[in-house]
């Protein structure tokens, strides 16, 4: 299993992300949990273009101090919302021969989204922590039921294994390298 931490980035991790506190501690609890377990974590940034705001150089950009990665730990940018957009992941995921991912971050109904179906018609294995993807309210839906719309109807069943976090847990304690 790998973990695909999907940009958590100082721009958009907020308070006023749907349940903020609970994303940041669940999502802590399974990269602290993969660090102690040898497991690989590999971060994503968005890069929205020159001068965006929320381009390479631009502090927003920047991971967020809460979920810093490691110093041995891959980050990609990307500049699509899908993490298979970038070609140098997709080789990198494929020489490694694991065909499961664990995937936390931000937006649900973005970035999140388009890698759980983009893994998934590659056929890898998904599996989503419940509180590990957040995202704000928009114009048609609030943060909460968005949140819900997808991790409890749309990839259930159909793209991804959305789990408790307990149970996530136990998965990465039984990946143990």
């Amino acid at each position: 299993m790998i973990i695909l931490a999907i940009d958590i980035q100082k721009g958009i991790t907020n308070d006023k992300l749907y349940n903020f506190n609970g994303f940041v501690s669940n999502t802590t609890r399974i990269l602290d949990t993969a660090r102690k377990n040898g497991i690989e974590i590999i971060y994503f940034q968005h890069d929205d273009g020159p001068s965006s705001g929320f381009s390479m150089g631009d502090s927003d950009f920047e991971i967020s101090d809460l979920f810093a990665p490691q110093s041995n730990e891959l980050v990609f940018v990307k500049e699509v919302n899908s993490c298979f957009g970038n070609k140098k992941f997709v080789e990198y995921l494929e020489s490694k021969n694991d065909k499961e991912l664990m995937i936390v971050g931000l937006q649900t109904n973005f970035c999140i989204d388009a890698t759980v179906k983009s893994a998934f018609d590659r056929e890898y294995h998904i599996v989503i922590p419940e509180g590990t993807n957040s995202t704000f309210d928009n114009e048609y839906m609030s943060a909460e039921t968005t949140y819900k719309y997808y991790n409890n109807m749309m990839w259930p069943e159909r793209f991804a294994e959305c789990v408790r976090m307990e149970e996530a847990l136990q998965m990465l304690n039984n990946c143990a390298r």
